[in-house]
């Protein structure tokens, strides 16, 4: 039997990057995506310039890769299984709860959701991304377009990189993934986080480190004659970008003669970086090179060990008083040399 529902309503807000629900819609995503400041870091005029360059030169080959998956982006339809089952799930630990969906480059924007929450009377939020690991240009973008949109007072969970429920859900699909596969032996499991520019970790970005401490959670859960490694995708312009780079990655283990097991570590939901990146452009890398063995963990989706980890993190966030912010160890959870960490700056802003 479920426990009796508590009084107040709880709105917890899921932030996704969002993506095109149509061919018409890939050039316009990509403009609000490069007009970003925390993605193009350049002034204004630059970044309208850039944006609108970017988004011409790209939407063709981006279309192409969206029509291999029907046209648009699937990311918004698995965020809202997902929103549906943490509201299940919340419902069954006795909460008044509902998940809403926020995304960044494309509707459902944030101003539209505010309007949302404050029609349904939500009398605490909770403002949850579907990042795990914090980053400037995700997390935090995603923040600010809730303050830019007026959004109720809220408690935020800033990150969740290292929960044991959330480890596990990944060690549990790499693993079935693997013995689906009859257990193939030589196993280099690659760990593909979405990359960043160098000189934006260099500034304090914390997103490597995180990423690093889920791989380092990870590790010990899979078989120890696993060769893991962590690399980054998605690299893009003529920056230098944090590595090592997953194509290289996956063409070096394809020439060592390993059987390749990937897994989207830092992607909660399967999209065109998965989808498309990892399950055809890598995959065809690894079969020029002579690979054998190509295989891709799901992203975890709706697997209840990761519902359940997110509940836990709502749950946490509801002791804390709006506004607050919080990770998943309740304060920093990352060095102090990261100064891009949300709680370094919550605190030094307390400071002053």
């Amino acid at each position: 039997m479920s426990p009796e529902p508590r009084g107040e309503k709880v709105a917890v807000v899921l932030f996704n990057l969002g993506g095109p629900d149509g061919p018409d819609d890939v050039q316009p995503f990509l403009k609000n995506l490069f007009s970003d400041p925390a993605i193009i870091r350049s002034p204004a005029p630059v970044r309208w310039f850039v944006s609108r360059l970017i988004s011409k030169s790209r939407a063709p080959s981006a279309r192409e890769n969206y029509a291999l998956m029907g046209g648009g982006s699937p990311l918004l339809p698995e965020t809202r299984k997902q929103a549906d089952a943490l509201t299940a799930e919340l419902t069954k630990r006795g909460h008044v709860a509902k998940s809403f969906i926020a995304m960044r480059y494309w509707k459902p924007y944030a101003v539209e959701v505010v309007r949302e929450v404050k029609a349904w009377g939500a009398d605490r939020v909770i403002l949850l991304p579907l990042y795990p690991q914090f980053s400037s240009t995700t997390t935090a973008s995603s923040l600010k377009s809730w303050k830019e949109a007026r959004g109720p007072e809220a408690v935020t969970v800033c990150c969740y990189p290292e929960p044991d429920k959330f480890i596990r859900a990944h060690a549990r699909k790499l693993i079935e993934t693997w013995e689906v596969a009859g257990r193939p032996a030589n196993v280099r499991c690659l760990l593909s986080a979405h990359g960043l520019p160098e000189i934006v970790v260099q500034k304090g970005d914390p997103y490597q480190w995180q990423v690093e401490l889920t791989a380092a959670k990870l590790k010990p859960l899979l078989p120890p004659e696993w060769d893991v490694q962590i690399c980054y995708q998605s690299r893009v312009g003529p920056l230098k970008w944090i590595g090592p780079a997953t194509e290289e990655s996956v063409v070096q283990a394809a020439k060592d003669g390993k059987a390749i097991l990937l897994s989207p570590i830092a992607f909660v939901s399967d999209h065109i970086e998965t989808l498309v990146e990892l399950d055809i452009e890598y995959r065809h890398l690894a079969e020029k090179e002579g690979g054998q063995i190509y295989l891709r963990a799901p992203a975890l989706g709706v697997d209840e060990g990761f519902i359940g980890t997110l509940a836990d993190q709502v749950e946490l966030a509801l002791g804390e008083r709006a506004p607050a912010i919080r990770s998943s160890c309740g304060g920093r959870i990352c060095p102090v040399n990261w100064k891009d960490c949300p709680n370094h700056r919550a605190q030094a802003t307390s400071a002053a």
